[in-house]
């Protein structure tokens, strides 16, 4: 399929292509960082979830 695989083309567009995937990658981990508005919404619910079955079995003992 490549005939000419240890040109210097080749190795050139390569590197540029795995660059390319990394900082894209490291792109999306950094951007999950961040929590908007729905995730915090969800974790308030969470919390208030588990001290209401806190609350519950505390009750009940």
């Amino acid at each position: 399929m490549f005939k000419n695989i240890n040109s210097n083309a080749f190795r050139f567009l390569s590197r540029i292509l795995l660059m390319t995937f990394v900082l894209s990658g490291a792109g999306f981990l950094t951007a999950c960082e961040d929590q908007g508005p729905v995730e915090e919404a969800g974790e308030a619910i969470d919390e208030s979830v588990e001290e209401t079955g806190d609350a519950i079995e505390e009750a009940t003992d």
